[in-house]
């Protein structure tokens, strides 16, 4: 198996997080992972980032800004 199949296991996505191995790369904090929308979330910044086929798209420019009910939403899933 090679290391992007690894990576792209959602379970896997927690591992790293707990590791902090994924971190927000605009703070450099901790992110959530909202498994029922397969996002990170900085509740911080209110940004979150998506997850395409299994890749977490770390990248500023790609940060989704939530509004304040989509905050309040995404923090009653986490």
């Amino acid at each position: 198996m090679s290391s992007i199949y690894i990576v792209a296991e959602k379970s896997n996505i927690e591992n790293l997080l707990e590791e902090n191995l994924l971190v927000c790369p605009e703070d450099k904090q901790e992110l959530l992972y909202i498994k029922k929308q397969d996002v990170l979330y900085n509740p911080r910044l209110k940004q979150k980032y998506l997850i395409e086929d299994g890749i977490p798209i770390l990248l500023i420019a790609e940060a989704v800004v939530v509004s304040e009910g989509e905050h309040k939403e995404l923090m009653a899933q986490k």
